[in-house]
């Protein structure tokens, strides 16, 4: 991903707080069978002081994709936050110079890392149930993996497999018009505030004034 200095994000924390609101994202597997990719929700656990964490997500057992990690393959995970159109007509430069044109606002991050295949039953009722209370946490009233009969669940389970990518590296790109001066700014924030769309809001909230 092409990361300009004034759109590049590197801090940790802040990259693994995107990653958990926008959690579901895309697993691109690419080999010598070709590229492959699946929307998958991930669950992000911590790493040590030294690295950025690691990703765990599943996949249905009938799904061959599984079959190329075994041996460790790099794969990536990418994440995309709230996007919007930004019109060169919120910027308060167009009658001045004119010199405008439209783009594009969007958050983005990139895990990179190895890939091992999870098949232990406790492994992945665990990592069922860290999923499944992330987002239940919200919920006036949460529900819980043990709310469904065990046998259900347990049956569930065999037809899945775990993945677990070690984050090596960690990519984030926000473009939230921070190029541009802060009357462009704050016009394009007060254009997307008003928009009816929630991405747009969204992303009004993420350019700093």
């Amino acid at each position: 991903m092409y990361v300009p200095d004034h759109f590049k994000q590197e801090d940790r924390n802040t990259l693994q707080l995107y990653i958990r609101e926008y959690g579901f994202g895309m697993l691109i597997v690419a080999d010598n069978m070709g590229i492959d990719v699946n929307h998958v929700p991930f669950h992000l656990s911590p790493g040590n002081d030294h690295a950025p964490g690691y990703l765990h997500c599943h996949l249905a057992r009938s799904n061959p994709v599984w079959q190329r990690l075994q041996k460790g393959a790099q794969v990536l995970a990418v994440f995309q936050g709230p996007d919007a159109y930004v019109s060169p007509s919120w910027y308060q430069t167009k009658a001045e110079t004119g010199r405008v044109v439209p783009t594009w606002n969007y958050l983005a991050v990139h895990a990179e890392g190895s890939a091992r295949i999870i098949q232990d039953p406790a492994w992945l009722q665990q990592h069922l149930r860290q999923l499944t209370d992330q987002h239940e946490s919200k919920m006036e009233s949460p529900w819980s993996v043990d709310d469904a009969p065990a046998e259900y669940t347990e049956r569930l389970v065999k037809a899945i497999v775990g993945v677990e990518i070690e984050i090596e590296t960690l990519t984030g790109k926000l473009k939230a018009s921070q190029n541009q001066p802060e009357r462009n700014r704050a016009g394009v924030k007060a254009g997307l505030e008003a928009g009816t769309e929630a991405h747009s809001r969204a992303m009004a909230d993420l350019i700093q004034m």
